[in-house]
């Protein structure tokens, strides 16, 4: 799956109902994701992840919780590439996600849920990069955290 087949996938499965922590768009991906190959789940995996990496930076989280960050970039990716590319080019764009606490952490454990259906087994998901928060050494360079 590449970029562009991702942000569609979000796009197709975003509900037009209030969805403030993503559970209706994380059940919506999970369905439709269990519906297709397991490339697809694994694609979907790996662009996720890249995401959420890309979302790591100093600039977003150094006021917040190493989960409350996650989670918040998840809010940020749940929202749409729009918001996503918004937020990467405007930093404070990301500051009413962390103010205001919105989380999508049910868009976290989305490939693995579509994975355990598909296959009847749980999955110890490896993606290339980390979505854990501060795993991106170049986003948190002129950090303390970064020593």
């Amino acid at each position: 799956m590449d970029e562009d087949a991702f942000w569609q996938l979000i796009e197709a499965c975003s509900s037009v109902e209030p969805d403030p922590d993503a559970e209706l768009l994380s059940d919506h991906l999970t369905e439709r994701l269990a519906r297709s190959a397991l490339p697809l789940v694994v694609g979907f995996a790996e662009q996720l992840s890249w995401a959420l990496y890309r979302l790591d930076r100093e600039e977003y989280g150094r006021e917040l919780s190493g989960d409350a960050f996650l989670y918040t970039r998840a809010a940020v990716v749940a929202a749409g590439r729009t918001a996503f590319d918004r937020v990467l080019e405007v930093p404070a764009a990301f500051t009413p996600y962390a103010v205001d606490l919105i989380w999508a952490e049910s868009l976290l454990y989305t490939p693995d849920r579509a994975y355990r259906r598909l296959t009847g087994e749980e999955w110890d998901r490896r993606t290339r990069y980390s979505f854990e928060s501060y795993s991106n050494t170049d986003g948190w360079a002129g950090s303390q955290l970064s020593t």
